[in-house]
């Protein structure tokens, strides 16, 4: 490398950890109005939200950035880059080339609506009032369309959207794979709807404290490795994970007095997402490739954790004891299988962070569809209500009395996240795909989480996935650990053997 070109790389470096450190306030401003920032302070913060991202904007769009760019993307340079750097000018590129499309004034008025439609939709979901809410989310599918405008397209509109959280992904490869997927998830919720067996669900609605329940969170979380020294847990009405950075990863969990699997799940979840990004090479602070790697392989890794181990026999066999030390009462009567096959429960349901792993995915594919129709035009923001109840009553065979229970329960929306749900559905079929190597690699795996060693698991995601960051793309890191391309008969295979036990089918 010449030194005028080590000259540039270093510039080039310097600039995107500066926009990493803005990134890094917008992050905690962002994650402050989720955990209890007051009502009344949203419109100023989501003003200084919109002008500390109108200068990220303006960096990774600026003159500056395009210099940068055309000497290190050139011919006779880029191969002489180290994969790190050559990794981190691509995701620039990726960045300029599309934001560049963007006018910065525009981009300005959607990230303002966005944060402030986020607070909406909280009260409008609070007060079972779409109305509230859907003025902001009519403008914000109309910016949508307008960005994939600037953006352009091929096939599919919705195209556009997927690339950003799943690169590489289109709507005609979604549609085969889900396609699929429901048919081999509706055979199997219809063989366990007639397999005549009932799973008793009444311990869970007994009353659990809720400061029990936050002794519990912890107790999870440091089981599964979580670095509370690098990280912190809070309480929100819509769990997430949110990483301010490498040493900041925050987790948050919602209670619920009267059904303690709620929160044991939100928190095993977030707590995998948080391990993704704890499990990160330091080496890649500040080259703008320190995170996941996309949204999909993100989701592989909270819901691998939540099912794939959190909802196991073997990892109850190790934790339930716990457990019952913290509620007596409550579980004195319940056997460990009983629990076992409580948390494992096939019941079509109405809220998507509650739904079992056998239905769930056809909660993602309703917004799926619903998405598809929206970005393309063929759906009206204002007929959504009724649409959602009519392709929950299609798809699971249940209908919301409530918006709040219906249309209004996710957050993603508020905040502009088209094209973020299938990362969900994709997230499953990764994991599974996932868990079928480790088995090969790690047999007696199973028999570590019956001891108490989830360490092995946690390690072998991280030198496999975790490690590399953003430096691997997604269809590399599934390549790369399973020697194969996406493939989704594992998740299949794996829900038949597991609930084809639990429900004799």
């Amino acid at each position: 490398m010449s030194e005028s070109v080590a000259r540039t790389a270093g510039a080039f470096r310097d600039h995107v950890k500066k926009m990493q450190h803005y990134g890094e306030a917008l992050s905690l401003m962002y994650w402050d109005l989720r955990t209890g920032a007051p009502r009344l302070g949203v419109e100023l913060r989501s003003d200084a939200i919109a002008t500390l991202s109108d200068e990220v904007f303006r960096m990774s769009t600026s003159d500056q950035m395009s210099e940068y760019l055309a000497v290190l993307t050139d011919s006779a340079v880029y191969p002489t880059l180290d994969r790190v750097l050559q990794r981190a000018v691509e995701e620039a590129k990726r960045e300029f080339e599309r934001s560049r499309k963007v006018p910065a004034e525009r981009n300005r008025a959607y990230v303002l609506l966005a944060s402030q439609a986020e607070s909406v939709w909280e009260e409008a979901r609070a007060k079972d009032d779409f109305a509230m809410f859907r003025p902001y989310l009519e403008q914000i599918v109309a910016m949508k369309q307008e960005f994939i405008d600037y953006w352009g397209y091929e096939a599919n509109k919705y195209d556009t959207l997927l690339d950003i959280f799943e690169p590489g992904v289109t709507v005609t490869e979604l549609d085969q794979v889900f396609g699929q997927l429901r048919k081999d998830t509706v055979d199997l919720v219809q063989a366990i709807a007639h397999s005549g067996r009932r799973i008793d669900e009444s311990p869970f609605e007994r009353f659990y404290d809720v400061a029990k329940q936050r002794e519990v969170s912890r107790i999870l979380l440091e089981s599964m490795g979580y670095d509370f020294a690098a990280g912190r847990l809070d309480e929100t009405l819509h769990p997430f994970e949110s990483t301010i950075n490498r040493y900041d990863v925050r987790v948050t969990t919602k209670y619920l007095p009267n059904d303690v699997r709620s929160n044991i799940f939100s928190v095993i979840h977030e707590g995998g997402h948080a391990l993704y990004e704890q499990g990160i090479s330091p080496d890649l602070i500040g080259t703008g490739l320190c995170s996941g790697t996309s949204f999909g392989i993100h989701e592989s890794q909270s819901r691998f954790w939540e099912n794939m181990i959190g909802r196991t026999r073997e990892f109850w066999e190790f934790h339930y004891p716990k457990l019952l030390e913290i509620f007596p009462t409550q579980l004195a009567d319940v056997a460990l299988e009983d629990f076992y096959r409580g948390v494992n429960v096939v019941r079509p349901s109405l809220i998507r962070i509650e739904a079992d792993e056998v239905t769930y995915n056809l909660h993602i594919m309703i917004r799926y569809e619903i998405e598809k129709g929206l970005i393309n035009g063929d759906l009206r923001v204002a007929d959504l209500p009724g649409i959602w109840r009519e392709k929950m009553h299609d798809y699971l065979g249940v209908t919301p009395d409530t918006d709040a229970d219906g249309v209004l329960q996710d957050v993603h929306w508020s905040g502009g996240d088209f094209g973020y749900f299938p990362s969900y559905a994709l997230g499953n079929i990764y994991a599974a795909q996932f868990r079928h190597t480790l088995a090969k690699e790690v047999p007696d795996y199973m028999d570590q989480v019956r001891r108490g060693n989830l360490g092995v698991i946690r390690d072998w995601l991280k030198g496999h996935i975790h490690q590399y960051g953003a430096v691997l793309k997604p269809a590399e890191i599934v390549q790369q650990v399973t020697g194969e391309p996406m493939n989704g008969k594992y998740l299949v295979a794996y829900l038949r053997e597991k609930f084809g036990a639990l429900y004799g089918v």
